[in-house]
């Protein structure tokens, strides 16, 4: 079996990203990746474009696949998917540091689900990540930091959890272009050391909802290379502009799907089961005799480890003993284009393009610098 494109910590990972930009705005720290020296950055996350699928394309994306040849390559961390991403992005830490586990995983506070996206009421993100971010620790030194994220993500547990920190700038219409250019250059030129990091999803959505290699998909790509081509070209050009992504994807045929709940083996002695499609989390108390199944059942299908084996491996970084419950005591990541559904999440069932595992194209993602 072929091993798992594993993450890079500390060395050209999603989670040094920022840390490497703090190091020239003035704050301890190494840059790792190399990334130019300025001032004043801009860092757009663009939701769900890995490498494969921007070389895949570059047609529909010619200033971003134009950057290629001269960027430098990151991986996303594990599981691959979003909330941990972006969590790792924002506070410089692996997930094995900050907690946010998956899509969902078990609630430290109460043994149930948590859905990352959706949050729980009552709980905070504080409550659940309290580590300072890397954009408290430079907002702290001085550096004028913003946030341009959708206006409905204010306060919201996730953006509270790895994301607090500086200026919430609120975009109430996210397709309007020019618009949300001028919002950045103004962040970004709002002092002398500035960070401005700018949110786009429309990729990742028509990506779930139609395929990464629907026509719906490719436009959706195109207006972000617009995006971005525009928001170089106002950009004065002492301002460095950074463009990465969160995970990339694969689309997930429905001959390739396996529904738990339809086989006795897999489901026997799962206190819960989390993660997403990709990537799951299962919690028992026998994890070596679960474990042994789902290997047996799965086969060449999926890299099966037990917690142990997947921190020794380095899938999540070094992990917290007190935030090791959060993640699943075994790990069930797919292979090729393969996933495991649950009746018990509904909406993912009809879902096309999907991520959170460890194969190359959901776990490399650029680094585009211009």
């Amino acid at each position: 079996m072929a091993a798992p494109t594993l993450p890079r910590y500390d060395e050209a990972a999603l989670s040094d990203l920022v840390p490497s930009v703090a190091a020239h705005l003035g704050l301890p720290g190494e840059d790792v990746l190399g990334l130019p020296d300025a001032d004043r950055y801009v860092l757009l996350l663009v939701d769900g474009l890995g490498t494969a699928q921007l070389a895949e394309a570059a047609a529909a994306a010619p200033y971003l696949a134009g950057l290629l040849g001269g960027g430098r390559a990151l991986t996303s961390v594990v599981p691959s998917t979003t909330a941990t991403a972006l969590t790792s992005l924002g506070t410089g830490l692996p997930p094995g540091q900050h907690g946010l586990a998956g899509f969902t995983f078990r609630n430290p506070f109460t043994g149930g689900l948590l859905n990352s996206l959706a949050w729980e009421p009552g709980l905070s993100g504080l409550d659940l990540q309290p580590r300072l971010t890397a954009y408290e620790r430079l907002a702290r030194a001085g550096v004028q930091i913003s946030t341009a994220l959708p206006a409905h993500f204010a306060g919201t547990g996730l953006t509270e959890a790895g994301l607090r920190g500086g200026r919430f700038l609120g975009v109430t219409d996210e397709s309007a272009l020019e618009r949300r250019v001028h919002q950045i250059v103004d962040a970004a030129t709002a002092g002398p050391r500035t960070l401005v990091y700018a949110y786009e999803r429309s990729l990742d959505h028509e990506g779930h909802g139609h395929g990464w290699r629907s026509p719906q998909w490719t436009a959706a790509l195109s207006w972000t290379d617009d995006l971005a081509a525009r928001l170089r070209a106002a950009l004065p050009d002492d301002v460095r502009l950074l463009v990465t992504a969160d995970h990339g994807m694969v689309d997930v045929p429905a001959a390739a799907r396996l529904v738990v709940e339809d086989e006795p083996d897999l489901a026997a002695e799962l206190d819960l089961l989390a993660g997403e499609g990709r990537l799951r989390h299962l919690y028992t108390a026998r994890p070596a005799a679960v474990a042994a199944r789902w290997r047996a059942g799965l086969g060449e299908r999926a890299w099966v480890r037990t917690r142990a084996e997947a921190v020794e491996e380095g899938w999540f970084g070094w992990l917290a003993p007190h935030l090791a419950d959060r993640f699943g005591d075994v790990l069930v990541a797919l292979r090729d284009d393969h996933a495991v559904m649950s009746r018990t999440f509904p909406r993912e069932l009809g879902l096309i393009g999907m991520h959170g595992s460890l194969t190359a194209a959901e776990m490399n993602v650029p680094l585009l610098v211009d």
